[in-house]
Formats: structure tokens, C-alpha cells, sequence
């Protein structure tokens, strides 16, 4: 199956978001619980609630720090 062109942005931030999410709260959850104490169903509940905030966050926070790039950064003039 392939998804046409114009949703690649969307697809990529879900992908990304997850992917992140995944491995973040994978970690945060080992080093906070510790290995013997490691839950898989708390793990499982902890990714989903991570991917919630994590998804939008991955696409409306661009957008925002582009703005905020444009106004710090400048093109150096050619000489």
C-alpha cells in the first residue's frame, strides 16, 4: 500500500512521534522503575499517553520554531 504524496508530512510526524515516544518512555520508565521492577503493561500505558502529547506536539511545534528561527538567523551578504 502506498499513501499519496500530500499526506507524507502527516505520516512522517505520526511515525516520528511514535518512534520517539516509544523509545523515550521506554527509558524514562527503566531508569525511574529499574530493571527488576520493569512493567511491560505500565511501559505500554505510560508509550500511549507519551504518543498523545507527543504527536501533536511533533506538528504544531515546528511551525513555530521556524518563526522564531527566521528572527535570529540571518543570510550573511555575499562579497
Amino acid at each position: 500500500m502506498k499513501l499519496h504524496k500530500k499526506y507524507e508530512h502527516l505520516t512522517f510526524t505520526f511515525l516520528m512521534a511514535l518512534g520517539m515516544s516509544c523509545i523515550i518512555s521506554f527509558f524514562a520508565m527503566l531508569i525511574n522503575a529499574g530493571i527488576h521492577s520493569f512493567n511491560i503493561e505500565r511501559w505500554l500505558s505510560s508509550w500511549g499517553i507519551a504518543f498523545v502529547i507527543a504527536f501533536p506536539t511533533a506538528y504544531f511545534l515546528p511551525r513555530f520554531i521556524r518563526k522564531i528561527m527566521s528572527k535570529i538567523t540571518f543570510v550573511e551578504d555575499g562579497m
